[in-house]
């Protein structure tokens, strides 16, 4: 397995906003992206992070290239952030 792994700052003020959004495309991710095993919204008081699995690392490269990321994931997040988000992938070993 691995692991998407996306890590942002955003203000308090905006989580509320930010959380609605992980919500809105938590369905559409699992149910349109090849690979795509688990999401989920970690939550800290410096950042957040929301944890993508996938079957493959070329499935998770691939999301973060298709329209579901870069225009509406992207899009409705990129108002709400303080800064540059860090992406990570990373292979599960078992």
């Amino acid at each position: 397995m691995t692991f998407l792994e996306i890590t942002l700052r955003i203000p308090h003020a905006n989580r509320g906003a930010a959380a609605a959004v992980y919500q809105r495309y938590k369905g559409p991710f699992l149910e349109t992206i090849a690979g795509a095993r688990s999401k989920q919204l970690l939550v800290r008081e410096e950042d957040v992070q929301v944890l993508h699995g996938f079957e493959t690392a070329q499935q998770a490269g691939a999301y973060l290239t298709s329209d579901l990321f870069t225009k509406d994931v992207v899009g409705e997040l990129g108002p709400l952030l303080a800064g540059e988000p860090d992406v990570r992938i990373y292979d599960a070993v078992e």
